[in-house]
């Protein structure tokens, strides 16, 4: 099913998704990868406040190339996702409502999705090229000085994700290979 989706993203419409859904996404998405997800988590360690809050938010695990003349930003494509689930349980519990990856996530991330009604969308890796296109504008937020590895605030338009792991725990990785298998 296609479905058209605000970011934020409220609680209501993170648990109206299934995993399978074709999701287009307009408004603010975040930009993390792994050296931000560490230095955050340090951060919260500390007791300090993290440079964005977390509550509603998605978070896409990219780091651009070089934007070109008159374009915003550069290919943008997914990240292996399964390299932040050390951190993602944490952020979820802080009020992550969205990641935006690539692959498998780990038991911990799903309990943390389903016991934060959140959602976990993949972007198609290798089209980082066509995923540029919807995004309208970047701006560096913090941790400046990880260059690609910063934090950006996104504005994005009609962003086309999958979701792969839905609220209620349902994995499209699994249940897809289960279908497959049947045939």
């Amino acid at each position: 099913m296609e479905k058209y989706m605000k970011a934020p993203l409220s609680a209501e419409d993170a648990k109206e998704l299934n995993a399978g859904d074709y999701v287009y996404i307009t408004g603010t998405i975040y930009t993390a990868r792994d050296a931000a997800h560490k230095r955050m988590y340090e951060a919260l360690e500390r007791g300090e406040k993290l440079p964005l809050d977390m509550e509603n938010n998605i978070i896409y695990y990219m780091g651009p190339s070089p934007a070109r003349e008159g374009r915003p930003i550069g290919s943008a494509g997914p990240t292996t996702a399964s390299r932040m689930d050390k951190y993602a349980p944490t952020l979820l519990d802080l009020g992550l409502k969205g990641m935006i990856g690539k692959g498998k996530r780990s038991d911990a991330v799903k309990d943390a999705i389903v016991r934060n009604g959140a959602v976990y969308f993949a972007a198609v890796g290798g089209a980082g090229a066509l995923l540029a296109q919807s995004i309208k504008s970047s701006e560096v937020i913090a941790y400046d000085d990880l260059g690609t590895e910063a934090i950006r605030k996104l504005e994005v338009e009609n962003f086309p994700v999958i979701v792969v792991i839905d609220a209620k725990g349902n994995d499209l990785y699994q249940s897809a290979i289960k279908k497959f298998c049947t045939l």
